[in-house]
């Protein structure tokens, strides 16, 4: 964790902010077409990992929450008559309920950053498309501990039969949509992909002003499946991302402003002589 500092009027020093040293890397991959293709863990986590970046407290909260979570569901499962799950199971109720209210709202604090910077991000990379994200859940948003814990108690009966718990943070989404239409179900491969890039970008502003520097990008593979004009239009934005690490099969990176290594059978060749960049 890092801690930003600044002196006071009365010449004492105040904590400004707190960003996780960790979060100066965001990765992109394959895999994150998941994040809009896939079921909602993927979206979950995601979700998850973004926050951790920008709120140093939502990673252990969570890791809290999943144990309580874990330890609840086990109780489901004990087979015990409901005069003793009632008394073994309200305390577990009224932790969770305090843990799960701060996951939610840093989850929907961290939705509301997201959602600024992809509303803006994709149609910049795409040249069209108006994007919109939503945070889903069973929970309204500014709920109590108490109307927490009422509604742990009115979903018993069917936790019990079902052996786990059904209302909670750990149930929730991210709705994804694209000119109205969710992009699980109506986007095309492509449009999917792209959509997963800007998530991963959008990450960048909200996380250099937590943590106050430009996180590094590394983009695994990030140009394929996208046609020319949307790959000129991601390479000219990540050119004003700071430092970009992209792994590409693609020779249009513009010279002047890469550092070009070529892999192939384990070793590494450097082209930039070639480009007449010459070695740092």
């Amino acid at each position: 964790m890092r801690r930003r500092v600044g002196r006071r009027q009365d010449g004492g020093w105040a904590v400004l902010g707190e960003g996780c040293a960790w979060a100066r890397a965001i990765p992109f991959s394959w895999q994150d077409v998941g994040v809009v293709a896939g079921g909602p863990q993927a979206r979950r986590n995601f979700l998850d990992g973004f926050a951790g970046k920008i709120f140093p407290a939502h990673l252990p909260g969570l890791a809290r929450y999943r144990k309580l979570l874990a330890r609840r569901n086990h109780l489901l499962q004990s087979g015990l008559d409901q005069a003793a799950l009632q008394a073994r199971i309200e305390p577990w109720d009224q932790q969770m309920a305090s843990e799960g209210l701060d996951v939610l709202d840093r989850r929907r604090r961290a939705v509301a950053e997201l959602a600024a910077e992809v509303a803006r991000l994709y149609p910049a990379l795409a040249g069209s498309g108006a994007v919109r994200l939503e945070y889903e859940s069973s929970l309204d948003a500014g709920i109590s501990a108490e109307r927490f814990v009422e509604e742990l108690r009115a979903r018993r009966q069917d936790e019990v039969r079902r052996g786990q718990t059904l209302v909670g943070p750990h149930r929730d989404d991210v709705l994804i949509e694209m000119d109205g239409r969710d992009m699980r179900s109506f986007g095309s491969r492509g449009q999917q992909r792209l959509m997963a890039l800007a998530l991963r970008l959008a990450e960048v502003g909200p996380v250099e002003r937590a943590v106050g520097s430009q996180p590094v990008l590394l983009l695994d593979d990030a140009l394929s499946e996208l046609d020319p004009e949307v790959q000129g239009n991601v390479l000219r934005h990540v050119e004003g991302s700071g430092q970009v690490f992209l792994t590409t099969a693609e020779r249009r990176l513009p010279a002047r402003q890469s550092a070009w290594w070529v892999v192939r059978g384990g070793h590494v060749r450097d082209l930039r002589p070639q480009l007449g960049q010459g070695a740092a």
